[in-house]
């Protein structure tokens, strides 16, 4: 009790009314367009709320990334979804190898300036489809870059453009949930996930839900085309991002 009470002084009503809406925001926007949670709070959070990143908002994000799947669960098109974990686990590996030999700001700016190409070919009518060799692709891809930049979400948003929205926000809650619970994991079993951290993921949790529930009604009235350009522009900011963080 003493505890919960220090924390609870420690965070501030203000403080915490700030962080809830950044959550709440993030998980309307993932709701809606399948990702941007992880785009938009990581770098609010990491100038403003140091003390939740990593461990607090990878925890809010796999109950997020778990409710988008059990939402639209009878659209996940079980190939897709396997087709992208396989990409995403031999990606994640991947990275490891690659930065042996690259450095890691190198690596950055290359996936970074492939996906503005990406981004700007589908612009201008370059169409990706959606099959399986193309989303093994986008996995691995998302595995090197959320692994070398912490974005993984870019590579899917140009592969999964033209998905039907329903089964493009189950994929991608099925794979950001599997990914998830891999790196909190991680944090744990190295120390970074500690009482502290998932105080932060108790008090976070209900504006994750309030953000993700408000987001049932607007998911069914935001067209594909809609969604598409939110994915493009999604995956462009990100890649803007990373080169920000590069060159500063």
């Amino acid at each position: 009790m003493m505890a919960w009470a220090s924390f609870a002084e420690q965070l501030g009503a203000g403080r915490y009314l700030a962080m809830g809406l950044m959550v709440l925001a993030g998980a309307a926007m993932q709701g809606v367009g399948g990702l941007g949670y992880a785009m938009f709070c990581a770098p609010l959070a990491a100038i403003f709320f140091p003390e939740l990143v990593p461990g607090p908002l990878l925890a809010v994000g796999a109950p997020l990334a778990l409710l988008a799947y059990l939402r639209e669960r009878d659209a996940l098109n079980g190939h897709v979804a396997a087709a992208t974990l396989a990409g995403r686990v031999i990606g994640t590996f991947a990275a490891t190898g690659l930065l042996v030999y690259f450095s890691a700001s190198a690596l950055s700016i290359l996936f970074a300036v492939l996906i503005l190409i990406a981004v700007t070919l589908s612009t201008i009518g370059w169409r990706v489809q959606p099959t399986t060799a193309n989303l093994s692709i986008a996995g691995v891809a998302s595995g090197i870059m959320g692994t070398i930049t912490a974005a993984g979400g870019p590579p899917f948003a140009i592969a999964m453009q033209h998905l039907a929205p329903p089964t493009m926000r189950s994929t991608l809650g099925v794979v950001f949930f599997a990914g998830t619970i891999v790196s909190i994991t991680a944090l744990a079993w190295v120390g970074k996930m500690g009482a502290q951290e998932w105080l932060y993921f108790a008090v976070l949790l209900p504006w994750m839900l309030v953000g993700f529930f408000a987001s049932n009604r607007l998911a069914r009235h935001v067209s594909k085309t809609a969604i598409r350009q939110w994915l493009l522009g999604t995956a462009a900011v990100s890649a803007c991002v990373i080169l920000l963080k590069v060159w500063l």
